[in-house]
């Protein structure tokens, strides 16, 4: 299993358009993947459960990847939070 631990740089937070790129982007990879937030685990596959976290800015949130491809799964969702989801 990958783990990675990165916070939310975006000041709006994981609202409908970052959860909508998690998912696109988790979708991509034959790994099951989740984002945890405290004692909180949801399918990074599911956009309902990533907008229920409540995730606002500076929200630390650990990315969990398991399967074939779980390193590139967890790079390329730790990419989507560094780059802020293109936003700011």
């Amino acid at each position: 299993m990958t783990e990675v631990t990165v916070s939310i740089k975006n000041r709006a937070g994981i609202h409908a358009r970052p959860a909508a790129l998690i998912v696109q982007t988790a979708s991509k990879f034959a790994s099951n993947v989740w984002l945890e937030k405290g004692t909180d685990r949801i399918n990074a596959k599911s956009i309902m459960g990533i907008i229920t976290l409540g995730a606002s800015f500076g929200t630390p949130i650990r990315i969990l990847a398991e399967g074939k491809d779980e390193e590139a799964a967890a790079a390329a969702i730790q990419a989507l939070f560094e780059a802020r989801f293109e936003e700011d």
